[in-house]
């Protein structure tokens, strides 16, 4: 049966999607649709080249495995770390803990924070992908208010507090009197903040790396409406095997919780996670962004308001202006991908490849710079303490 088809005189990729109709409704056959999506994970990959299964790191082949059975695919967003196994090991384990582990947020506010988070960052393909989710969990007209930035039209009330929250807190100036007070409890924190950690940083690398649609390229953008269906109900299925909490800690060696990370700490796991994964981070950082670019990304994020940066990229070149000469691509990119990720284009990527063309330097890179600015704006939102 031919699954996957590849137009010879067009180079177009078609999606033949295995399911059966019963009622109305097809029934997914979750092998098959693994074996469509697998190589969809990695076509749908730019600028680098991801590793496959066979890869020197065994880290990947678990990592992938693990992705199949809990998340229901090998994820773009994930795979495109793997030239770094570090980076796929830390990317895999934040995501993990914080959005699949089940604790004590439901994973229909977890999809919904995600989805909130991705419309703020202008990531389409994030926007999607957490929306097909929480429609899958019975929440269709909810996600598609929260894709549209209509808070205010979510009937669930827990789901329509904290995406209000998400929405209002990444507006706030950060001034006083701008805090918002956060709608849920101590004991949720580590969670709601860890999957608002997790997807701003996604955010930025996705719109490096991947499309503004979970597609193959080519592929056009009416086959959507085939596939999130059948998406979501495969999603929706990997939901119910159940992600042990702590997991995926064996994947990275023990490392301080940063400072700046404390609102982590009442979750032992979650803390955890995120200490060994930023060490992950910051070693990529040290190998592959020179320390002036690495203080002028710092010092740029503790002055910013939170507030986009626009189309215009004078902000940037005027930033870089007085870096070395054989810095200033770096700095570009860093910070085009810190504070406007949308704003990163084919330039700014081949200024950088000229002086480092590695396809592990750029994943370094981008994630240093991904991370860092994601660290910043999770901070900005702990301004109040939880109610409770």
């Amino acid at each position: 049966m031919a699954i996957l088809k590849k137009e010879a005189a067009s180079g177009r990729v078609t999606l033949d999607v295995p399911c059966a109709a019963t009622l109305g409704e097809p029934i997914v056959r979750p092998n098959l649709v693994r074996m469509v999506l697998r190589p969809l994970s990695f076509l749908q990959v730019r600028h680098v080249s991801p590793v496959r299964r066979g890869g020197v790191d065994a880290r990947v082949a678990v990592i992938y495995g693990e992705m199949e059975r809990l998340f229901g695919l090998i994820s773009p967003p994930v795979v495109l770390h793997s030239p770094v196994p570090d980076l796929l090991a830390a990317t895999w384990m934040m995501m993990s803990e914080t959005l699949l582990v089940e604790g004590a947020v439901d994973r229909r506010v977890k999809e919904a924070v995600a989805t909130a988070v991705s419309v703020g960052n202008e990531c389409p393909y994030c926007v999607t992908i957490h929306g097909t989710m929480l429609r899958s969990l019975g929440h269709d007209a909810d996600a598609t208010a929260l894709a549209d930035d209509r808070v205010i039209d979510v009937a669930d009330p827990e789901v329509r507090a904290v995406s209000a929250w998400v929405r209002a807190s990444a507006n706030a100036a950060g001034a006083a009197g701008d805090e918002v007070e956060p709608p849920f409890p101590p004991e949720q924190a580590a969670e709601i903040l860890g999957v608002v950690l997790v997807f701003h940083y996604f955010n930025r690398m996705v719109n490096v790396f991947l499309p503004d649609a979970p597609l193959p390229p080519l592929a056009p953008a009416a086959v959507l409406t085939v596939v999130l269906p059948v998406l979501g109900r495969f999603l929706r299925s990997a939901h119910r095997n159940t992600a042990p909490v702590g997991g995926t800690l064996k994947l990275l060696p023990e490392a301080p919780l940063p400072t700046d990370l404390a609102w982590a700490t009442d979750n032992r796991t979650i803390s955890d996670a995120l200490s060994r994964a930023t060490a992950a981070y910051e070693q990529a950082g040290q190998r592959a962004v020179p320390a002036a670019v690495r203080d002028l990304v710092r010092a740029e994020l503790a002055a910013w308001d939170g507030q986009p940066k626009g189309m215009s990229r004078a902000w940037v070149e005027e930033a870089i202006r007085d870096l070395p000469t054989a810095d200033q691509p770096a700095g570009r990119l860093a910070l085009l991908i810190a504070l406007a990720s949308y704003q990163v284009d084919e330039g700014a990527l081949g200024a950088f490849r000229a002086t480092a063309p590695g396809d592990a330097t750029l994943v370094e890179l981008a994630s240093w710079a991904s991370f860092t600015a994601a660290v910043r704006a999770t901070g900005r939102m702990v301004v109040a303490k939880p109610v409770g």
